[in-house]
């Protein structure tokens, strides 16, 4: 019957204890129950303690020092069927709220807490009026009257899967605003972390107090307004079906970071009113940038290796290594780059190194890559060129424009580049042991910077572009 039993600390308090010693609350008198109405000559507070008792969540009743029902609110109606006038007036629960075999295990346990301080629990299997068993967690305190003698004991409880429940919900908000291995943050209507649990606080790059309150934006340099617009839809129009993944830059002390975050939400409404009043947004996310970044490269990977078996196919078929040559860049320029020069030693590999410009895309706009009209053309690249440091390093060199010239465009004409070019990456033709001349390929300001990957790819390509060159300037021998 009582899975189990404890005590704590509490005030000696009851419904009633200005009444003179008498039975907590109010009368016993049946005709009379609590919740419906003061009886003549009971203090002018009784209505207001009604009111109260039956406006509880909790299902409340109490007890005389006789073990007589005082007290019935509205809960304890709805939780076992019997009325406030069916319940009010009898002697204990033995026969209609407890089977008679429990009773007086029942009546032991609930009364022991008249003499006892503090605060007892326990379990009961209880009656509805129905028929139906239902378990019940129980607290229950002594009420002593004004002259100080136990006078009775009053009583809460509610059903045990209920209690359960709402126990494993404040276990799992405690959790999940404390260890969860995932972020969490509840931001107010007006989009203000209130609370941020030390997951998310890492990832904002803040103490998780010294995040609360703050504009989302001083948290996020960019991607905040697609953040903040998730928030707005969810106030509005309630969760979404599926989550949603996020790129921001955050400003840390160490610089600005890019993250991927893969992020779901839950509107708050408050479960007191009626209407349900939106309290804010529940935003939950796990950083996900190493794996996306990761499969980002396994796509442009995919692609670049597809682009290259083509590229491959198509310069078989051609008769003119040069024009295998071209078809190869052609292949290598989608996705990767907005133009591409082919500059050749003049006079072949054992020239004096001076650079002529033999095939490249339009200067003005995207288009195929294509030989020179009217034949090769010297190029006058000045002293540390990036193209010429290419052939110094038998490698690759990797260059941008500079932040404060203005669309890199004096940049990219100074260097004999098209005006639009903002990022250049230059490596070197080899053949045979012989350095052929060098492959340039720019990127326009909109796109990033060649990165490391970016440069094995072009001697990948490089290679395979030095040995059509090579073929042609044999054949062209011959």
């Amino acid at each position: 019957m009582g899975a189990f039993s404890s005590s704590g600390t509490t005030d000696e308090l009851g419904p009633d204890e200005d009444s003179g010693g008498g039975p907590p609350g109010r009368s016993a008198d049946p005709g009379s129950p609590a919740g419906e109405g003061a009886a003549p000559g009971e203090p002018p507070g009784s209505e207001l303690l009604a009111a109260l008792l039956d406006g509880m969540d909790a299902a409340l009743c109490a007890f005389d020092a006789a073990g007589t029902v005082t007290h019935w609110n509205r809960e304890a109606e709805r939780v076992l069927g019997w009325t406030a006038r069916e319940a009010v007036g009898r002697a204990g629960f033995a026969g209609w709220a407890v089977r008679r075999a429990d009773a007086d295990e029942v009546r032991a346990r609930l009364m022991s807490a008249m003499d006892a301080p503090g605060r007892q629990v326990h379990e009961f299997a209880l009656l509805r009026k129905d028929g139906g068993r239902v378990l019940v967690r129980t607290q229950s305190a002594g009420v002593r009257g004004a002259d100080g003698k136990p006078a009775g004991v009053y009583c809460a409880f509610s059903e045990v899967h209920a209690q359960i429940d709402l126990e494993r919900a404040i276990a799992l908000s405690e959790a999940l605003l404390e260890d969860a291995s995932w972020g969490v943050v509840l931001v107010d209507v007006d989009l203000r972390p209130t609370v941020v649990n030390a997951y998310a606080a890492r990832a904002l790059g803040g103490g998780r107090t010294a995040l609360l309150g703050r504009p989302l934006g001083e948290l996020v340099v960019q991607g905040v307004e697609e953040l903040e617009a998730a928030l707005h839809h969810v106030l509005a129009e309630g969760a979404p079906t599926a989550p949603a993944e996020l790129w921001v830059t955050l400003r840390t002390a160490e610089g600005e970071r890019r993250r991927c975050w893969r992020s779901g939400f839950l509107r708050l409404a408050s479960p007191l009113t009626e209407e349900p009043v939106p309290l804010g947004v529940g935003w939950l996310f796990r950083d996900v940038t190493a794996a996306k970044l990761a499969e980002q490269e396994a796509d442009r990977l995919r692609f670049r290796t597809s682009q290259l078996h083509r590229a491959a196919r198509t310069a078989s078929e051609c008769e003119d290594p040069m024009e295998a040559a071209t078809s190869l860049l052609d292949y290598a320029l989608a996705g990767f780059a907005d133009h591409v020069l082919v500059d050749l030693v003049a006079g072949g590999p054992t020239a004096d190194g001076r650079l002529v410009r033999t095939a490249g895309t339009p200067s003005d706009g995207p288009g195929p890559c294509l030989p020179v009209a009217g034949g090769s053309t010297p190029v006058r690249y000045g002293p540390g060129h990036p193209a010429l440091q290419a052939v110094e390093r038998t490698g690759s060199v990797r260059t941008s424009a500079g932040a404060g010239v203005s669309g890199g465009q004096a940049w990219a004409i100074e260097r004999r580049w098209p005006g639009d070019a903002a990022h250049a990456l230059c490596t070197v033709l080899r053949s045979r042991g012989r350095t052929l001349g060098v492959l340039t390929f720019l990127r326009t300001a909109h796109r990033s910077a060649f990165e490391r990957p970016d440069a094995a790819y072009a001697e990948t390509v490089a290679a395979r572009v030095a040995g059509a060159v090579d073929l042609a300037q044999v054949t062209a021998g011959a």
